[in-house]
């Protein structure tokens, strides 16, 4: 059924006469620095995302292994609104950009086409899974950039166990218990991680016909060797701990097909139930329509005051931006996208007020870390690296001090030390919606 929406309307969003109008798309770490950045701006602000959370990234993988629920690592984005008096939230999703004209198209569910004037845009629509060309593996192999994402692979990863119980083939069995992961950077190695626990930990005494810790996981990547951001002794720490939690790594290895049965890599066929993309990433839709340079992956190439060519007061923050600094692109990680989209808001706020831009931007690097499972991380900062317990005590309390609210840090803090103390995951829910049939 084909819904008709109402012609395309102006919209004032509740402008001041005489301010300057800021538009923030994304309500990401980005687009949330920058608009917090302009708390005592004399301007209007609308940010625009079409999800209203903001979702706590790095802590993703724990939703989607049942360690966490949806609503400890997200927080409405709307409730920013009672904190900032100069700040409105609208739910919608781009579909058009002007810059002659500065405007946006903007539709709102099951109200229409609004079209936004603005003064300063700033774009922060950070990143979505890329398959190299192949999107039809997207069908058989979700990445992980929303909760949606999470929740089908939490689903799918409990439900796999489940058939595996019920089947009577044991070609089946096998299949269903075999986990496989394309991509072994952070997102990759802590999934694969937390899988291998959740199996040989948490279900451990839950099934009566499977053991859920004979499961196999294999975790592929073609290069050289997994979590290649980082320094190659811990790369190697990591390896070893994830062959301790049973993992397979195999690196040099190309994908070359995704179906309902499995993967195909480097000519061998591997039957699988489950197979997760963990591979790459490419910018949102958004981008192509600013009409700026891009690198292969869709990121817009920003000057050194996070703005492209075409339009100076239209800025570009976060995973959706690329540059370099010292021969090295800044990385696509949480802390650089929070300082880029605060360094976007003091831009803005120094030209409303007519003053200048000030120094160009700078990535200030606080570090590298992952995790690997229960009790053991990974930091690399400057010429420091580290690994172990102790490392994994510094990462559990940074990323808990860095989730976006009070309750959200309550909660994962007790939810963290619950699953510590008893192996345990409150989360181990399927959801009906999405529940997998049987083959």
């Amino acid at each position: 059924m084909t819904k008709s929406f109402p012609p395309e309307t102006q919209l004032s969003t509740k402008a001041v006469p005489g301010k300057k109008r800021v538009l923030i798309v994304g309500g990401g770490f980005a687009g949330i620095a920058a608009a917090r950045a302009l708390k005592r701006a004399d301007v209007d602000i609308t940010l625009i995302d079409r999800r209203n959370h903001h979702i706590f990234q790095p802590l993703l993988y724990q939703v989607a292994t049942a360690v966490l629920s949806s609503s400890e690592i997200a927080a409405p984005i709307r409730q920013l609104e009672a904190k900032q008096k100069n700040l409105s939230v609208m739910l919608a999703e781009v579909k058009g950009i002007n810059l002659g004209a500065r405007t946006i198209e903007a539709v709102c569910p099951e109200i229409g086409s609004r079209k936004l004037e603005y003064d300063f845009l700033v774009i922060a629509t950070g990143m979505r899974p890329s398959y190299f060309g192949h999107d039809e593996f997207a069908r058989f192999a979700p990445g992980l950039k929303s909760l949606n994402d999470a929740e089908t692979i939490r689903t799918k990863i409990l439900s796999a166990f489940e058939l595996a119980e019920t089947t009577d083939d044991p070609k089946e069995r096998a299949r269903q218990m075999t986990f496989v992961l394309v991509g072994a950077g952070p997102t990759g190695v802590e999934l694969a991680a937390s899988i291998a626990q959740l199996a040989s930990v948490t279900l451990r005494n839950n099934f009566r016909r499977i053991d859920p810790a004979k499961s196999r996981i294999l975790l592929l990547d073609g290069g050289a060797r997994i979590l290649p951001t980082f320094a190659e002794s811990l790369s190697q720490k990591a390896a070893k701990r994830l062959a301790k939690l049973g993992v397979e790594v195999s690196t040099g290895v190309k994908v070359e097909k995704v179906d309902d049965q499995g993967v195909i890599a480097g000519g061998v066929r591997i039957a699988s139930a489950t197979v997760l993309w963990t591979a790459g990433v490419s910018a949102s839709p958004v981008m192509k329509m600013l009409g700026t340079q891009t690198d292969r992956a869709g990121r817009a190439f920003v000057g050194a005051f996070m703005d492209i060519p075409e339009a100076p007061n239209v800025f570009v923050a976060g995973d959706a931006a690329t540059m370099s600094q010292d021969g090295h692109p800044v990385p696509g990680v949480a802390q650089a996208a929070i300082q880029q989209g605060r360094f976007v808001g003091r831009v803005i706020a120094n030209r409303v007020r007519g003053h200048e831009d000030g120094r160009p931007f700078r990535y200030r690097d606080k570090g590298n870390m992952a995790v690997v499972g229960k009790n053991f991380a990974i930091l690399e900062s400057g010429h420091l690296r580290s690994s172990g317990f102790l490392t994994w005590l510094v990462w559990a309390a940074l990323h808990v001090l860095a989730l976006p609210q009070l309750q959200n840090r309550f909660r994962v803090q007790t939810q963290w030390l619950w699953s510590y103390l008893s192996g345990q995951r409150s989360s181990r829910l399927i959801s009906e919606g999405t529940r997998p049939s049987a083959p």
